[in-house]
């Protein structure tokens, strides 16, 4: 069993906790235990699309090109926190600026390109062989290089008592709690981070996304075949040439398959690998049976 499954995590769950339940739900419907990789986690207090690829389908993960994301929040203005969301505890408090929202309709502007952020102290990223979020939880801070990442729309949905709802695409790598204590301090106040919904990843969208009990409920109908997600054709092999294929050995190129990659499936149907064109060749690249 391989494929990807686009879960819905909900706000006050890690990722690990819902990539372990749904690897469970998988397990028990092959009879066997399943790996699962994440393409992209969200905070615990974040909710929205988790895209998971489960089984040999975690081999296929660096070949899905589309990794922007987008997302819908809001911007506490007035209030800065030690961890750069509503769970962190009171920095600084500060007059929001009578004209906040047009101070920030006009900063949005700066922010859409290419653009550098400092990583969160509250993050993954390692630093001396340890998570940032680790030496963040001792009450520690330490310095961190700039990462240049891509802002392709910024947009205020609306503003109400020092509360922006925004959205944001942009690419992999970028953090919206460091985008909003930048949007502050544009305005010259403090902020935050309130809420935070993603609504795509990549090719995986939210009003696709299942939920925990869907999925426990029907996980074959939330199983997404790796054809769906990363657009390489699809050629069928016969009997002889996929067991030289499963053998890592190349094999005629069928007629009519022209492009660079292809999924390869067996007669049967069977995802096989996914091969390489080498002239009128098809070299092996990732085997999975």
């Amino acid at each position: 069993m391989l494929g990807f499954v686009n879960v819905f995590k909900p706000a006050g769950l890690t990722s690990v906790q819902v990539g372990v339940r749904v690897r469970k739900t998988f397990a028990r419907l092959a009879g066997v235990k399943l790996p699962a990789g994440h393409l992209g986690t969200l905070d615990p207090m974040a909710a929205g699309v988790l895209p998971l690829g489960l089984g040999k389908a975690t081999r296929l993960i660096p070949l899905i090109e589309d990794r922007r994301k987008s997302y819908v929040f809001t911007l506490v203005l007035g209030r800065s926190t030690t961890t750069g969301d509503a769970t962190g505890a009171t920095v600084t408090c500060d007059a929001v600026p009578a004209d906040a929202l047009m101070r920030l309709q006009e900063a949005v502007k700066t922010f859409v390109g290419v653009i550098e952020q400092v990583p969160p102290m509250v993050s993954a990223l390692h630093h001396g062989g340890e998570r940032l979020y680790d030496i963040a939880r001792r009450g520690e801070t330490v310095e961190r290089a700039p990462r240049r990442v891509t802002v392709y729309g910024l947009n205020v949905l609306g503003y109400q008592d020092g509360v922006a709802r925004m959205t944001l695409a942009c690419s992999e790598g970028a953090y919206v709690r460091a985008l909003c204590e930048d949007l502050a301090g544009a305005l010259g106040c403090a902020g935050h981070m309130g809420a935070l919904l993603r609504d795509a990843s990549g090719p995986f969208v939210l009003y696709e996304a299942r939920t925990l009990d869907e999925i426990d409920a029907a996980p074959e109908a939330a199983l997404i075949a790796p054809e769906r997600i990363i657009p390489f054709p699809t050629i069928v092999l016969d009997g002889r040439s996929s067991a030289d294929f499963r053998a890592g050995r190349l094999v005629p190129l069928p007629q009519g398959a022209g492009a660079k990659h292809v999924f390869v499936r067996d007669s049967a149907r069977t995802l096989v690998g996914v091969g390489e064109t080498v002239g009128a060749l098809l070299a092996p690249r990732k085997v999975f049976v």
